[in-house]
């Protein structure tokens, strides 16, 4: 989870956010040396008197700097477009569950499991025990097996709402009367937090999404757990 003045992304738990953090590295060194030599160029203008007469009606210039930012565009939106079809991308789910969004809670369905459902709710301060999270822990988690593509569809009965995990690299729009969904994989154990990210009214920010990811004996037993 994010940390205190953290300026960079939380730690990638999914192959999706591992692309995701690559690009935006990537898409930041294009952008550092974009700006870098414009810089350069207007030092240079603004310290120099020396002026070229041949750089003032050239037409190889006018060709460099229009094939020059072609070029610039192709390599940044390559890697996109490769990264937005992975996000899309859907074969042969392990495990779904439904995830609806409520005025201010979330509730889970298992359709997988027959009678596998419950309500998320967010623990008040005043319940919070020693290492828990304000705003972030519910009294119901997510329980998901690692390694496994997960998919994830999601809905809202009252008003708009945004399930967003941003170590998942997740964030889908949850609307009434429509179905979104969305997959991912969890590369390793662990507990991972987000928010409603879609202003929902009065308690927009007490709705928080709690997931664990466990290895699939664990999760083959809090399933069993559950049921009974």
């Amino acid at each position: 989870m994010a940390s205190p003045l953290q300026l960079g992304f939380q730690d990638a738990a999914s192959p999706v956010m591992e692309e995701l953090v690559h690009f935006h590295d990537h898409a930041l060194m294009v952008i550092y040396l974009i700006s870098s030599f414009v810089l350069y160029i207007i030092l240079t203008l603004v310290t120099t008197k020396l002026t070229n007469k041949h750089s003032h009606d050239s037409q190889e210039i006018e060709i460099i700097w229009t094939i020059l930012p072609a070029i610039i565009l192709i390599v940044v939106a390559l890697p996109s477009l490769r990264i937005l079809y992975l996000m899309d991308e859907i074969n042969n789910p392990h495990l779904t569950v439904k995830a609806i969004g409520h005025q201010w809670y979330w509730s889970y369905e298992y359709t997988d499991y027959k009678d596998l459902t419950f309500d998320s709710y967010m623990i008040p301060t005043q319940n919070l025990t020693l290492g828990q999270f304000r705003l972030l822990e519910v009294d119901h988690r997510m329980v998901i097996p690692i390694e496994s593509p997960i998919r994830v569809l999601i809905t809202a009965e009252d008003v708009l709402h945004s399930w967003a995990v941003p170590a998942l690299g997740i964030k889908m729009d949850a609307v009434p009367g429509r179905l979104n969904q969305t997959t991912f994989i969890t590369s390793r154990p662990g507990i991972y937090y987000g928010q409603c990210s879609e202003i929902c009214g009065a308690n927009h920010s007490f709705m928080p999404i709690a997931i664990e990811a466990v290895p699939l004996n664990h999760f083959e037993s809090w399933s069993i757990s559950i049921l009974e």
